[in-house]
């Protein structure tokens, strides 16, 4: 695992490390979420770290979506249920309803990557990119929202052609509870 000196938290150099030493992407790309830095790194199948970027997150905290959240019209998600879900999701490139370009990260809760979109000024979204702390990223109705270039120069170049795997670390429950193989592999590790 190359991180090229990126500033990267403990929880995800943990799954960053165990990714690669199992191979747990299946020789594709992938990308580790951590809600509670609000920041993107997404990896080359290797292992070796293409970028890091701050990202908008759902509004509420939380590690699970609402049943049927994704059929849902938008205007009917209640700020409580725009939330970003944890887990290991196969990504896959293609379209959101206004034909842009977006990685599908839980379709059936409308959850994608996407370039951060500046359709309201109240938001303030690209401020909240823009500030150092991640407490004022949660705007978002669960989607994760990157910088444009990023998206553009970093993401989208991996997982255009077959997808990749996301990992989107828990805020609230415990990494082994989200990556049982966490667990697994500790146990190993320990009793080497």
């Amino acid at each position: 695992m190359d991180l090229n000196g990126a500033k990267v938290s403990p929880a995800a150099r943990r799954v960053a490390a165990w990714v690669v030493a199992a191979a747990d992407n299946g020789a594709r790309p992938f990308a580790i979420i951590d809600k509670r830095q609000a920041q993107v790194l997404v990896f080359e199948p290797g292992g070796r770290l293409r970028g890091a970027t701050p990202v908008l997150l759902g509004y509420a905290a939380g590690d699970d979506s609402v049943a049927g959240i994704g059929q849902r019209p938008i205007d009917q998600v209640r700020p409580e249920e725009r939330t970003t879900p944890a887990g290991r999701f196969l990504a896959e490139p293609g379209r959101n309803a206004l034909g842009e370009e977006v990685v599908w990260v839980d379709y059936e809760a409308a959850v994608s990557m996407h370039r951060v979109r500046l359709t309201d000024p109240r938001e303030r979204r690209a401020e909240r990119l823009a500030s150092p702390s991640p407490r004022d990223n949660r705007i978002s109705f669960g989607c994760v929202n990157m910088p444009p270039a990023f998206f553009e120069q970093v993401l989208w170049p991996g997982f255009r052609g077959r997808g990749g795997i996301v990992y989107v670390l828990p805020e609230q429950r415990s990494l082994e509870s989200v990556f049982p193989a966490l667990r697994d592999a500790a146990t190993v590790t320990a009793s080497r």
